[in-house]
């Protein structure tokens, strides 16, 4: 093992039980034997010099690359280690800290998404194959943090309460117009659209979400309530009674949150409820994952809350609630991933090893930054005026509890006078 490499991991790892075998077969020991025990085998120098400079980036190329496999344990196994140690240690080891700096330096240079860039970064991720995302999300395809009102309850129902729990927070009422910024494979605009008799439009940059969507308006008899565009949200003109972005905000990138928010105040009805459903982070601004944003989401970036609420402020709206979802998301991609493990041969078909490889590190990887970092959700509810809501919380209750038990529309709470 080069000397650089062992320095890193012997700088890291105190607890927990780390073997590498390195490309010449000499096995290395780390930390002090506890836990779950994991093997790793790197197979090439150039993979065990990369992952000494870069172990953020590296690492999963290496396994992309089938230049690291495990002996012992697994992609989740290994970074519950790595976290694990890292929460525990007073300070980050230098080139942690010195990747997380120059990452920073240059954060708003990797997030310049103009339309043309942002289409294309769309395109990059959510125009794969349909069949890949079958493979692992619930029946109703909702890409976005599950909402788990107990640890037992399934994906699929999950998913249910996450459109329940935002439906509530919008305060819909029949016959509004409402604008699902990001709208995705269409299902929770369609969800919208039936519940409330609301006329939805649903806009998105793929190609792939915005058939499926449109598609599935037609098969339920909806096409009439709910219709899906290709468009880019800076060319919308409203007014909406309603707007709600889920799972989009990430792609925006910090250089136009003031034009995204700026285009919402214009957007939304003087009387309207927006409803911003992000992932987030809690230990204050920082920087997209050098393997993320170079093989999953180019130009995507995960805000601390310190970072959008001033420029919902400046565009003159008003947070009127906020709440943070956590281990939510944990739990969604832990129930995806175990999905795609079970389905991976298919996804070889569909692609190939390399691909399967760097989708089941996608997938851990997020699973363990929410479930041991400072990864979460943010539901952020918006308005332009602090009269439009009731000025308590029980309305979100009760709507929650009427679409559960599947009460009519007038059964809903009634909206503030």
């Amino acid at each position: 093992m080069n000397w650089l490499l062992k320095k890193v991991v012997s700088r890291l790892i105190h607890t927990g039980s780390l073997k590498i075998t390195d490309p010449g077969g000499q096995v290395h020991h780390f930390g002090n034997g506890s836990g779950q025990p994991i093997h790793l085998i790197i197979r090439s120098s150039r993979a065990e010099w990369a992952i000494a400079r870069n172990p953020w980036l590296a690492v999963p190329e290496a396994y992309m690359n089938s230049e690291m496999d495990f002996a012992e344990g697994d992609v989740i196994a290994l970074l519950h280690l790595v976290y694990d140690n890292l929460n525990k240690a007073e300070t980050q080891p230098f080139l942690f800290r010195l990747s997380e700096s120059l990452g920073f330096l240059f954060r708003r240079l990797q997030q310049i998404n103009t339309a043309g860039r942002s289409r294309q970064n769309v395109h990059h991720h959510y125009d794969l194959s349909g069949d890949l995302y079958r493979l692992f999300l619930d029946e109703d395809m909702q890409y976005s943090c599950a909402y788990f009102e107990n640890p037992s309850v399934s994906l699929e129902e999950a998913q249910r309460a996450k459109k329940r729990h935002i439906a509530a927070k919008l305060d819909l009422r029949p016959g509004q117009k409402v604008l699902d910024i990001g709208c995705g494979w269409g299902g929770l605009g369609l969800y919208i659209a039936q519940q409330f008799d609301a006329s939805v439009l649903g806009v998105t940059l793929s190609d792939e979400q915005h058939a499926v969507a449109n598609r599935r308006a037609r098969e339920s008899g909806m096409e009439g309530k709910a219709r899906f565009e290709i468009t880019d949200y800076r060319a919308l003109t409203g007014p909406f009674d309603r707007i709600v972005s889920v799972g989009m905000f990430e792609h925006v990138g910090i250089n136009h949150y003031q034009t995204f928010f700026d285009k919402c105040a214009r957007l939304l009805a003087d009387d309207g409820v927006m409803l911003l459903h992000t992932i987030g982070r809690t230990s204050g601004p920082g920087v997209t994952a050098a393997f993320i944003r170079k093989y999953i989401f180019p130009g995507g970036y995960i805000p601390a809350l310190s970072e959008v609420v001033p420029a919902i402020e400046r565009a003159g709206l008003i947070v009127t609630d906020v709440e943070i979802l956590r281990l939510h998301y944990a739990e969604t991609l832990k129930a995806w991933r175990e999905r795609f493990m079970q389905n991976r041969a298919k996804a070889v078909e569909i692609y190939d090893e390399r691909f399967a490889r760097m989708w089941e590190f996608y997938l851990a990887g997020s699973e363990a930054s929410f479930r041991w970092q400072d990864m979460v959700n943010f539901q952020i509810q918006i308005t332009k005026r602090n009269d439009v809501l009731p000025i308590t919380r029980d309305y979100m209750d009760e709507t929650e509890k009427a679409l559960k038990a599947g009460a009519p529309r007038h059964a809903f709470p009634d909206a503030a006078e």
